[in-house]
């Protein structure tokens, strides 16, 4: 009897070992076949499921937003039953600080994917920017929902403060990766600015 295969998963396990040698090396510097040997797969398989390394690339980049939004989702539940708005924007904002191995990955190949849309072709004609708008729309609708219910300051404008809050933590993120300041600090800087919104 043929072994069932569940397709999905291992495209999962490809994306994986994409983000796990890509981690290492660089996204420029991996090749179909680097994926292949990280997942212990042939590169006729990877070839099967993916075709171009253009596809691979683009099903990475999706494969990172899923892990991200677990990862959020992951610190939201850790905040207790009734975390409130500003623990799931602190949540939201802070699990993309490079703080363990996983996070430092996310950073590193989100902004070598951002690098990659603006020369590459390929994925420039991707939506690159669908996570960044979907992000965005979140923050500014907790926001909203913050204000409507009191708890932040008089005239807070949730489009734009969630805006400067999303490129803050990307920005702080980087910061932290190239070793300019800590996690911690980086951490406190964000909480600084969500004291400021919040009353």
């Amino acid at each position: 009897m043929p072994k069932h295969v569940d397709h999905d998963v291992r495209r999962a396990e490809i994306a994986e070992a994409l983000v796990r040698v890509a981690g290492r090396r660089g996204l420029h510097a991996v090749g179909m076949r680097d994926v292949a040997a990280e997942a212990g797969v042939s590169l006729r398989l990877v070839q099967y499921y993916f075709q171009t390394k253009e596809k691979l690339l683009l099903y990475g980049l999706h494969h990172l937003a899923r892990g991200f939004g677990e990862r959020v989702a992951a610190r939201v539940r850790a905040a207790g039953d009734d975390p409130g708005l500003r623990a799931v924007i602190e949540a939201l904002l802070t699990a993309a600080l490079p703080t363990d191995e996983e996070s430092r990955r996310f950073h590193l190949l989100y902004t070598s994917y951002a690098v990659l849309a603006v020369t590459d072709e390929s994925l420039a004609a991707q939506p690159f920017i669908a996570s960044p708008d979907a992000a965005e729309a979140t923050v500014a609708g907790l926001l909203q929902k913050a204000e409507e219910a009191g708890l932040t300051a008089p005239g807070v404008d949730a489009r734009a403060e969630a805006i400067s809050l999303l490129a803050m933590s990307a920005g702080l993120g980087t910061s932290v990766l190239v070793g300019q300041r800590d996690p911690e600090t980086a951490a406190g800087i964000l909480t600084r600015h969500l004291d400021r919104i919040f009353r």
